[in-house]
C-alpha cells in the first residue's frame, strides 16, 4: 500500500546542498543569476539575507548584484510568504471606488505592509494593477478567493473567515 504520509521536510544543510548543486550545473552560463534565484526562491519559499549572501558567494558575483535584481523584480520574495496571501486590486477601476482605503485598513489591521507578512505567517499583503473583476471594484483576492464589492467595513469578517 502506498503512504499517503507528507513527503519529509529538508533541512537547511539539504537546501543549501541542493541550490549549490543547481549552481555549479550551471556555472558556465552567461547571465544565470534570475534562474538560480527562482530556484532558491523555489526551495526555500523566499530569497533571505542568508540565502542572497550565499547566492553571491557561489556565484562569485558582489551582493550588490543579487540585491539589486531582487529588489527590481516583484517575482522575488524578501520574506516568508503566509499560508494566505491577501491582494488588492489597485487597477483603475478598484482604485476610484477606493482600494487606498482598504489597503491602509489591511496595513493597520494585519500590522504589515505590501510585501510583508505576518509574524504568524497567517497572511502576506500584495497588490496588483489589476485583477481582472472591474464589475465588482473594489476588488481583494485571499489565495484564489475574489471579493468584491470591498470596503474597510467589510474587511474584518472577511479575513476572519481565513483564520
Amino acid at each position: 500500500m502506498e503512504c499517503l504520509c507528507k513527503e519529509k521536510e529538508l533541512t537547511d544543510e539539504q537546501k543549501y546542498d541542493q541550490l549549490k548543486e543547481f549552481i555549479d550545473e550551471n556555472r558556465d552560463k552567461k547571465g544565470y543569476l534570475i534562474p538560480v534565484l527562482h530556484k532558491a526562491q523555489t526551495i526555500f519559499g523566499y530569497l533571505s539575507s542568508e540565502t542572497r549572501s550565499f547566492v553571491a558567494r557561489e556565484m562569485d558575483i558582489a551582493i550588490s548584484i543579487v540585491v539589486g535584481v531582487v529588489t527590481f523584480y516583484s517575482y522575488f520574495k524578501l520574506f516568508p510568504a503566509g499560508r494566505h496571501t491577501i491582494t488588492v486590486c489597485l487597477g483603475t477601476a478598484c482604485y476610484v471606488r477606493g482600494a487606498k482605503k482598504i489597503l491602509e485598513a489591511l496595513e493597520k489591521k494585519l500590522g504589515i505592509k505590501i510585501g510583508e507578512t505576518t509574524e504568524d505567517r497567517r497572511f502576506s499583503l500584495g497588490a496588483q494593477r489589476c485583477l481582472g473583476a472591474c464589475g465588482l471594484a473594489p476588488v481583494i483576492m485571499i489565495g484564489k478567493d475574489i471579493h468584491g464589492r470591498m470596503s474597510a467595513q467589510k474587511l474584518d469578517a472577511i479575513v476572519e473567515q481565513y483564520k
